[in-house]
């Protein structure tokens, strides 16, 4: 990709990834945003190229990630409650990746079951 930057999330909107990118340059992180103007000439293209990539200066990951991990947005159920971890009791929850384990769930993704997955200890559930 670029020399010397890492990827540390990915958006479906450049609007999200623009306040991520405020607040981390904020902490004096460097930072840049790619795809953001395909993804704004045309929203309907996010999910096919990925969404909108904010990189970060190799030399700044580990700062960039402690921040991010604070103001990030974490699942919440359906009535609005926090979704708390089984093993680590964390509400620190994300929706895990797709695991697409047969043909069927490739081509039908929206089949395959929502899995959540711990922010802190890794466990799926």
């Amino acid at each position: 990709m670029i020399d010397n930057y890492t990827v540390l999330s990915t958006f479906p909107y450049s609007t999200e990834a623009q306040v991520t990118k405020s607040k981390l340059e904020s902490e004096g992180i460097t930072v840049m945003l790619l795809d953001e103007k395909t993804v704004d000439s045309d929203p309907l293209i996010s999910q096919a190229i990925g969404g909108v990539k904010l990189l970060v200066s190799d030399n700044d990951f580990e700062k960039a990630l402690l921040i991010f991990n604070e103001i990030r947005p974490y699942e919440v159920d359906e009535n609005g409650n926090s979704i708390h971890c089984p093993s680590c009791t964390s509400n620190r929850i994300l929706i895990a990746p797709l695991e697409r384990k047969n043909l069927f769930l490739m081509l039908f993704p929206f089949f395959e079951k929502t899995k959540h997955i711990c922010n802190n200890c890794k466990t799926i559930f």
